[in-house]
């Protein structure tokens, strides 16, 4: 699902996020990268408008320090092998599959494997859901500094 809007607000994109939505555009977006939207979307991979990429990292980064992850996020983190948690790292990173498979040598379809077992076991309808759960666990933290 992609959320085309007139509304920038962090809130409503954080909302898009928690329901399911795998892209979140802003209505000046240009029918080509509308377009090439709706590719991204559909090979499985998340995309926002700049803008609000950027205005969502200022908000993460400047976030005061978090309170421990909660012991449902630890037992759902339980259920990944070391190799999982290594992978849903660098889906929280921003990689691809196939960067994914670069990075930790693999082939692609292994790493595309892995992402899919992940969400099975964390119930993460896409990757912008597995973003969310990795910062919301404590897995990945604004900056860059794992959990």
């Amino acid at each position: 699902m992609i959320i085309l809007t007139t509304f920038e607000s962090d809130e409503y994109v954080y909302q898009a996020i928690r329901a399911g939505a795998s892209g979140f555009l802003v209505k000046d977006t240009e029918p080509a990268d509308l377009l090439q939207a709706v590719r991204v979307v559909a090979r499985g991979d998340a995309l926002l408008s700049p803008s609000v990429t950027r205005r969502l990292i200022t908000d993460l980064a400047t976030r005061p320090e978090r309170p421990p992850p909660s012991d449902t996020s630890v037992r759902a983190l339980a259920a990944l092998t070391e190799r999982e948690r290594e992978v849903m790292v660098l889906v929280a990173e921003g990689l691809s599959n196939d960067e994914i498979a670069a990075r930790l040598f693999l082939s692609p379809l292994t790493s595309k494997t892995h992402v899919s077992r992940i969400m099975t076991k964390l119930y993460a309808r896409d990757r912008a859901q597995l973003v969310v759960i990795a910062y919301e666990s404590g897995l990945v933290t604004p900056g860059g500094r794992r959990g």
